[in-house]
């Protein structure tokens, strides 16, 4: 049997685009994957299909499963000759226990490797603006623990060294014993007008970070109801958080969008809005599957030549009609003197990845633009074919063969209901936790609402601001009863996040 081996992987501290290149390829590789609480589950999207995922979560209150349960495991997953990935947060060996795991492997005589990870000590006060060293504060810095194994005798923590020996003081799981930790802390002589740092969900869209000092902070956690998980901060270096306070600053901090794409189009608009400071809630209502027979576009394939416009709508579009062309065996040389045209500067741009530039490109990305454009030229007597999705709107086949073409419409591929995530974007528009739903054709808000208990629909989405790429969009999210508070100009992703920002701004 085919010996197994365990990659204790580091998540890093809770933005999954911290996590190191070496964990991504590993998650990839994975036959298992036990990840914990603080690992984020968006890490999971690297997972092999097949792969089996095990949560094994770790929170206050609620231990899924004790960590030597948790250690046997791992041990068994890995003599089974499989491949494991324990994903934990930070940093596997910074009070994470990854060195009790890996001790148990090492006993057990199992393989494994310790990917290291970005520990929140370090990350979490660089995303409140806080270095922990700098030339004119501190040279120093220890990071310590607030929650020591409650078995042990005594305590190792020798707070009266740690309270003026070292510079900058980083406290993990502590803000439970945040007034024993200030009170020896000063009782041992630091300052008490030191200033402190108590940063929640550090690097993640719901961080929070409060500012006060070892005599205040005890009071003003209490105020906030402030939860774990908390890095604590302890130095003048929290004094530059002021200054260098860069994370919270973005113009959607705070806000939280959801995103309708389907999950293989939805990194473009993830990311940007992520970039801008949202948080991105993917919740895909379309899934684009092929066409539920791909004769006609066979035939249509088999006489290219017979063409002289190739009219591409979308990226899908290009991707179904390529994809299909490559299987019968051809290449882009079927083309032969086909002209194209394309609606848009992504289809447009994808078309190029194909090796071929659109002939017409509209200044405009919708239907009616690509028209307008094909009055300049002679169709009648043209053939044109126009493959693209099954339920697409009739206004462009319609209004070329008035030019005297004679139009194949041809369904490249189809779109079907999908209904990823339903249950936890209900469970946020139920708790008022969404400020966004984003949609980027009619499709995604037909699902969308089809998606929604329809005696709930207007209640669950009060007060959501609605946001759609383009006029066709947006008509259709009016009709079916949505208030459309965004429209984009430019009818584009980076169109709709500009329309959004502008939205926010104002």
């Amino acid at each position: 049997m085919k010996e197994g081996k365990v990659y204790l992987v580091g998540a890093g501290p809770g933005d999954p685009d911290l996590i190191t290149v070496k964990g991504r390829e590993c998650l990839k590789r994975a036959d298992i994957i036990i990840y914990d609480h603080l690992a984020s589950a968006t890490l999971l999207k690297y997972a092999r299909q097949d792969a089996e995922i095990i949560y094994v979560g770790k929170q206050e209150g609620i231990h899924t499963l004790p960590q030597d349960e948790m250690n046997d495991l791992i041990v068994e997953k890995a003599k089974q000759g499989r491949t494991v990935v324990r994903l934990k947060g930070g940093h596997p060996f910074i009070f994470g226990r990854g060195g009790e795991e890996a001790e148990a492997l090492a006993l057990a005589k199992v393989l494994f490797e310790v990917v290291p990870g970005i520990t929140s000590a370090i990350a979490a006060p660089a995303y409140a603006g806080i270095p922990l060293t700098h030339r004119g504060y501190s040279a120093s810095v220890g990071i310590v623990t607030g929650h020591e194994d409650p078995t042990k005798e005594q305590s190792t923590v020798d707070w009266s060294k740690l309270a003026t020996g070292v510079g900058t003081l980083v406290i993990l799981m502590g803000v439970k014993n945040l007034p024993s930790i200030t009170e020896k802390l000063i009782a041992a002589g630091r300052d008490p007008k030191t200033p402190v740092a108590l940063v929640r969900w550090g690097t993640t869209p719901q961080q929070v970070t409060l500012v006060g000092t070892l005599e205040t902070i005890v009071a003003q956690a209490e105020a906030a109801e402030l939860k774990p998980p908390v890095a604590i901060v302890v130095g003048e270096v929290v004094n530059l958080r002021h200054t260098l306070n860069w994370f919270e600053k973005r113009p959607l901090f705070g806000k939280t969008v959801v995103v309708t794409r389907t999950r293989e189009q939805a990194s473009e608009l993830v990311a940007q809005l992520s970039d801008l400071g949202a948080e991105c809630l993917e919740c895909p209502t379309i899934r684009v599957v092929p066409p539920e027979d791909w004769a006609p576009l066979d035939a249509v394939i088999d006489r290219l030549d017979t063409y002289d416009w190739l009219v591409l709508t979308s990226v899908n579009g290009v991707d179904f009609f390529f994809h299909r062309l490559f299987e019968r065996g051809k290449d882009v040389r079927a083309l032969g003197n086909v002209r194209t045209a394309t609606i848009g500067p992504a289809t447009a741009k994808r078309l190029r990845d194909f090796g071929l530039n659109s002939d017409i490109v509209p200044e405009t990305y919708r239907a009616e633009s690509i028209i307008e454009a094909f009055k300049n030229e002679p169709m009648d007597g043209k053939r044109v074919l126009l493959p693209r999705a099954k339920e697409a709107r009739p206004v462009l086949p319609t209004e070329v063969r008035k030019m005297g073409a004679t139009v194949d419409e041809i369904a490249a591929y189809r779109t079907e209901q999908a209904g990823d995530n339903l249950d936890l974007l209900i469970s946020r528009l139920e708790q008022r936790s969404i400020d966004i739903v984003t949609f980027t054709s009619s499709s995604t808000v037909r699902n969308f609402k089809a998606l929604l208990p329809a005696e709930r629909f207007e209640s669950l989405i009060d007060g959501v601001t609605v946001a759609c790429i383009g006029p066709i969009t947006a008509n259709t999210a009016e009709e079916l009863g949505f208030r459309v508070d965004i429209e984009a100009q430019e009818y584009t992703i980076p169109g709709l996040c500009e329309a959004i920002l502008l939205h926010y701004t104002n």
